[in-house]
């Protein structure tokens, strides 16, 4: 159990952390839309690699868990995002993807366990 000292320390730091988030873009970039070219490439580089990638963690952060436990529950959480992906490349739509995979997911644990 944390003491009052302890939590009001934290509740601090977690207020300047939350606090420096969201004013850094403003310090980072500035004021008014003269940004230098450098800065417009490397915004244009984040926007194009950070989504993926914390799509990439978030769904591999999802799987870990199931292979942790009882590997067929492993094996169908593999079968089901490889499904995914695949509908993905075959239809472009994110939607449509997650969702079929999904269903194809809850099947097979129906249909196993």
């Amino acid at each position: 159990m944390l003491s009052l000292n302890e939590a009001l320390l934290l509740v601090v730091a977690m207020g300047a952390v939350i606090l420096f988030c969201r004013v850094f873009p403003f310090l980072f970039f500035g004021r008014g839309g003269s940004s230098s070219p450098r800065t417009k490439i490397f915004l244009g580089f984040i926007e194009m690699t950070v989504p993926p990638v914390a799509m990439a963690v978030l769904a591999f952060n999802a799987m870990g868990s199931s292979f942790l436990g009882n590997s067929r529950d492993g094996i169908l959480v593999l079968v089901a995002s490889t499904f995914t992906a695949l509908v993905h490349l075959w239809k472009r739509n994110a939607l449509i993807s997650i969702i079929s995979g999904t269903a194809l997911y809850m099947i097979l644990l129906k249909l196993i366990i």
